[in-house]
């Protein structure tokens, strides 16, 4: 209970704190100097917020808030204001005679607020009428040459149109970004083209496939009895009929899909062209798969150049295995051959090696490689090094010159496999390596001759925004926005001293990347970690994307999760909200711009916006 004899003591803390600001601006004085003009107010109060969050501020809190003054709890866009009102309402309790300065203390707090509206328009442009948060969507490959899709995508209420320039090349991202100008100017709508640099690629090495084979099944009830049959969607094969069962690189892919309306879980097979075009519907297929059982599939469907079958039995087939329909023979053309995995559980030893080779899956102890060698002269006995987005942990049990031994502490019950070109995050180590690639610069080039804003992946230090300033400006990329994508500890442990180099570029903005973020810091701040983040930013008034898995399943498989609902309206506090591409794309930016609009009229960043609630009333 805070007494009137608490007040001045309260004051008193408030000047204290008061005095560390001052203290702390003038120690950064020559950083906030460097920082460009229209973000010299964003770097004091980004100095500001830091200094006073080095301190611990609740037992203040809870006492000015017992008295009806300020808590601080919103004091991100003016520090010093939000202070100063404080300081003001402690000083009239106590008798203090003023004059109180409440006009200039009010226009000192909202000028941070405009500020960051400012920022945040000149980097992603302004927002829809109706909502504060603008909707990045990433583009599929397909945008390349559909520019009816990246049309709907704008249509629905796309904003920013990301482009991963992890794949695909220079000649689709131009197109994609010609394509997103196109729709721009024909909807009328201000859609900006974001392209993301890849960054270092911390992955898992190859792993030897297995053999050419492919696998069909039919669907079963609990007893075992076919409820729906499998298919084979046989399709005309280059080399089909002749010794094609060492040649899988011309065999179909394992995302083929069959066409027109062909069963989606039809399993591809090439077959010789002529012997194809002679089936008809109602065909008997029979051939004997790789266990010497005897198989039949009843040709259910045909077109031009493919055919569908339909079978009840399990079948196995692998190249150059014999089909008959009665007298009339063909052979199977060439398949992909099998992908395969390394298995792990608990207190298994994984050799992590310098050298690529594809690794044997059945070798004990495993081995796999690591593609980015400069790990080796960087991890340290007891390093975390976690695998596939952390769904296994490991601990460095021994170091080499080429080799690391990974003592695996956690996988999912049961153990969990280990697939080629997985992510491998090391949360302990500092990697010496920069945030800008060598295939990030080559990308240069084409980013900035079509992009409105440029993603920096994976970004650790400031002097990894140092570098691409510098290369930014060297290709004449100064017309560019900057976005910091903030996915590891270090980045996060560094924030700070990042956002005053990068307040140093005239359009800033960061960018939350939860999916790496949350490997790293782990699951348990994942509520907490990027709610810090975005304060930070905040107070350096500058814009926040918010970034994975926005409406996943949504996106993905057509239907959300009620706790993915729940992250939509959450993201309402960043002036940006991230989708990634899905089948079912379109429906998740217009459930995420409803989402939006809605959570507009009750939140405000962190201010919580009372708004008259309808159904309460008589």
């Amino acid at each position: 209970m805070v007494t009137v004899q608490d007040v001045g003591s309260l004051a008193a803390q408030v000047d204290e704190l008061t005095r560390a600001l001052t203290k702390a601006e003038e120690a950064n004085a020559p950083v906030i100097e460097r920082c460009h003009p229209r973000h010299r107010a964003g770097a004091v109060n980004l100095v500001h917020y830091a200094e006073l969050r080095r301190h611990d501020l609740r037992d203040l809190q809870g006492d000015l808030t017992d008295i009806g003054v300020t808590s601080l709890a919103t004091a991100e866009a003016n520090v010093r204001a939000k202070l100063a009102a404080a300081r003001s309402a402690l000083g009239a309790l106590d008798g203090e005679p003023g004059p109180w300065d409440l006009a200039g203390i009010n226009d000192a707090i909202d000028a941070g607020d405009e500020l960051l509206w400012e920022h945040a328009d000149a980097l992603l442009g302004p927002p829809p009428r109706g909502r504060a948060a603008r909707i990045m969507v990433t583009l599929p490959s397909e945008a390349a040459d559909d520019p009816a899709l990246v049309r709907d995508l704008v249509h629905r209420g796309m904003d920013l149109a990301r482009i991963n320039c992890a794949h695909d090349g220079p000649d689709e991202w131009a197109a994609m970004a010609r394509h997103v100008r196109a729709a721009a100017r024909a909807t009328g709508r201000p859609v900006r083209v974001y392209m993301d640099l890849g960054g270092p690629k911390l992955r898992t090495g190859p792993i030897a496939p297995g053999p050419a084979v492919v696998r069909v099944r039919p669907e079963r009830d609990d007893l075992g009895r076919p409820t729906r049959p499998g298919h084979l969607w046989l399709t005309a094969g280059t080399d089909a009929g002749t010794d094609a069962s060492t040649d899988p690189d011309t065999a179909p892919g394992p995302d083929a899909r069959p066409l027109a309306g062909a069963p989606a879980d039809a399993v591809p097979v090439p077959v010789d062209p002529s012997w194809l075009a002679r089936l008809a519907v109602g065909d008997l297929i029979d051939f004997e798969d790789t266990r010497e059982r005897q198989r039949d599939y009843d040709v259910v469907e045909v077109g031009d150049g493919w055919a569908v079958a339909a079978g009840d039995r399990t079948s196995y087939l692998v190249p150059g295995m014999t089909l008959r329909v009665d007298d009339d023979v063909t052979t199977v053309g060439p398949l992909p051959r099998a992908e395969r995995r390394i298995r792990l559980a608990a207190d298994d030893l994984l050799i992590l090696t310098r050298a690529l080779t594809p690794a044997d899956p059945l070798a004990t102890p495993p081995r796999i490689g690591c593609t980015l060698p400069e790990v080796f002269g960087a991890v340290r006995l007891g390093h975390r090094i976690l695998f596939d987005d952390g769904e296994i942990t490991g601990v460095v049990e021994r170091v080499g010159e080429d080799e690391i031994g990974v003592r695996i502490t956690r996988t999912p019950p049961g153990g969990k496999r280990l697939g080629a070109e997985k992510g491998i995050n090391l949360p302990d180590t500092d990697l010496p390596v920069t945030a800008l690639t060598e295939a990030d610069l080559d990308a240069l080039p084409t980013v900035v001759e079509h992009a409105d804003v440029v993603g920096l992946s994976f970004v650790r230090s400031a002097a990894d925004v140092a570098h691409v300033r510098r290369e930014l400006t060297v290709r004449g990329g100064e017309h560019l926005g900057l976005v910091l994508k903030i996915e590891t500890v270090q980045g996060f442990a560094h924030l700070p001293e990042i956002l005053l180099d990068g307040l140093r570029w005239p359009r800033l903005g960061v960018m939350i990347a939860r999916g790496d973020l949350m490997t790293e810091i782990g699951w348990e701040r994942m509520s907490e970690v990027p709610h810090q983040i975005m304060s930070l930013c905040d107070a350096a008034h500058v814009p926040v994307i918010w970034a994975t898995q926005v409406l996943e399943s949504l996106a993905k498989r057509g239907v959300p999760s009620r706790a993915e609902m729940v992250d939509a309206a959450e993201a309402q506090r960043a002036e940006c909200v991230m989708l990634n591409k899905g089948p079912y794309i379109l429906d998740a930016i217009t459930t995420l711009d409803s989402v939006l609009h809605r959570m507009g009229r009750v939140q405000r960043k962190s201010h919580r916006l009372l708004r008259r609630i309808g159904s309460w009333s008589d």
